[in-house]
């Protein structure tokens, strides 16, 4: 393969039309004004992801590049849960009211619904709450199907579905009043393989977001007074925006009998006495995670996106001249060929013969985070060869057929490696390390990532200082303790706000 060509120069001679394309482009810097940016990306000027002028705050119309998007990483979820043992269900949108207050914690969720109460012009005689998460639906259920050791482990998932809470602040893919989800639920007959299940939720997060997305997190055990309503113990996956606020990608939950006491879900063990099941429910955040691949990858040119995920993986694009109508269609053919090749060998392939400019046209592509472009003019179709772009590097690459077709996966590899990197150099430029309350408010304003902290208790007699923390520092949030990491406090340390003897080293950010 060689690397150079003028494929990707603007020719002089290029064919202008009168009607100019509607233009495109973000006039702000990710750096300069990441909330502005992220707007842009998200609209029509931008990516054009979704369009928020639906009529009801917080519902959004998903445009099809979003949904795309979404669809692929449902499909990588899907995979992982189902090797995971998980079977897919579909439950209604509906909930009775009194699901939804039987576990007493649980409950807190009311505040937060939408409820149906008319059907028609006819009251009805019970409140039905629009489904602000699962765990009201599936537990119902699990009571009917479990009743011997031989039911369990039962493990079930729903996606490619919504759900719906009061978000009083909304914006696309970060808050919203109804949002895509996903959710497994599982029941074991022991404490022991409910926390198991967590630590494969872990590494079903590891090998999907961190691995195939390339979106660097950390996961945290919760502080007990920021745990799901119901459970014993919360796990979550959180990244960081630009801006430096945390973005909550995933939750598993420890729910341990709570649920199963309210929604009285027994097996009968071997000896066939009746005993409570142990539950975990596991939630990636679809909207959050298209959130962080706007966010953590993309430029001031618009998204990058992880080839798996990308819905086009190459964009071919015909440089034709108004002055050449005879070359030009030599060019086009060639185009056309290229582009027909590359959907038989299996990637997701798009030929822009459009009448737009070619920069114009390349400007477009790059917007939507396509990883290849694939420039042919005249001179490319002569020689039967074709100009590789990399959408992070820019770096132009000249391939015959042959060559594109046996190192197209290296390239994809090559895209991919390069998105992780970027992106893990800029997460480890968000972590650092203090130990007084000042020195966090003095810190967190202007660096405004993570910051690990002594603290006295992760248990409620630390919920007080976390209070303190969030007051003096205009929202910092104590995201909890880091698993699977080494910090620890010496035995002289002090929590970071009261003074008192430190039992924890906890992360502190503020949040979306």
């Amino acid at each position: 393969m060689d690397e150079k060509s003028d494929a990707g120069v603007e020719h002089s001679g290029a064919v202008k039309h009168d009607e100019k394309p509607k233009q495109i482009g973000i006039t702000v810097k990710k750096g300069d004004n990441f909330s502005d940016w992220f707007t842009q990306v998200v609209s029509s000027t931008g990516a054009d992801l979704a369009d928020i002028r639906y009529g009801v705050q917080g519902c959004v119309v998903h445009k099809p590049w979003a949904v795309k998007i979404a669809r692929e990483m449902y499909s990588l979820l899907e995979k992982e849960v189902e090797d995971d043992g998980h079977e897919p269900y579909l439950y209604p949108t509906m909930i009775p009211e009194e699901n939804l207050l039987k576990e007493k914690e649980h409950a807190g969720f009311t505040p937060d619904v939408f409820w149906v109460e008319t059907a028609g012009t006819q009251k009805l005689d019970r409140r039905l709450a629009l489904r602000p998460t699962g765990e009201t639906q599936f537990y119902p259920m699990f009571s009917l199907w479990i009743r011997s050791h031989t039911d369990l482990p039962l493990k079930t998932y729903q996606s490619r579905m919504t759900v719906f809470r009061n978000e009083m602040t909304t914006r696309p893919f970060l808050r919203g009043r109804e949002f895509m989800f996903f959710e497994t639920h599982d029941a074991f007959a022991t404490h022991g393989q409910a926390l198991k299940q967590v630590e494969t939720d872990k590494k079903i997060m590891d090998s999907v977001i961190r691995g195939k997305l390339k979106i660097p997190f950390y996961f945290f055990k919760r502080p007990s007074w920021d745990t799901f309503l119901g459970a014993m113990n919360t796990y979550t996956a959180d990244t960081m925006n630009p801006d430096g606020r945390r973005n909550q990608i995933s939750s598993t939950h420890d729910l341990g009998q709570n649920f199963a006491k309210a929604f009285d879900i027994t097996y009968r063990d071997d000896a066939g006495k009746p005993k409570f099941v142990w539950q975990t429910c596991f939630g990636p955040g679809i909207w959050r995670i298209i959130a962080a691949l706007i966010a953590v990858h993309g430029d001031d040119q618009g998204l990058i996106l992880p080839s798996v995920v990308a819905p086009l993986h190459a964009v071919v694009v015909p440089i034709t001249f108004a002055k050449n109508p005879e070359a030009s269609a030599v060019a086009l053919k060639f185009a056309k060929l290229v582009d027909k090749r590359l959907k038989k060998w299996g990637y997701r392939a798009h030929l822009d013969d459009s009448d737009a400019h070619p920069g114009f046209k390349y400007n477009h592509w790059e917007m939507l985070g396509v990883p290849y472009r694939i420039e042919i003019g005249p001179r490319e179709a002569e020689q039967k060869q074709v100009t590789i772009v990399n959408r992070i590097s820019k770096v132009k690459k000249t391939a015959s057929l042959i060559e594109l077709k046996n190192s197209f996966d290296e390239l994809l590899e090559e895209h991919d490696v390069l998105l992780g990197k970027r992106s893990d150099e800029y997460f480890s430029k968000n972590t650092r390390t203090t130990s007084s309350l000042s020195e966090i408010k003095s810190i967190i304003e202007q660096h405004r990532g993570f910051l690990i902290v002594p603290w006295c208790s992760t248990e409620n007699e630390g919920k007080g200082c976390a209070e303190i923390l969030k007051a003096e520092t205009q929202g910092a949030y104590v995201c909890g303790e880091r698993l699977g990491s080494d910090e620890k406090v010496n035995s002289t340390d002090v929590c970071a706000v009261c003074g008192k003897l430190a039992k924890h080293a906890v992360y502190v950010a503020k949040s979306i």
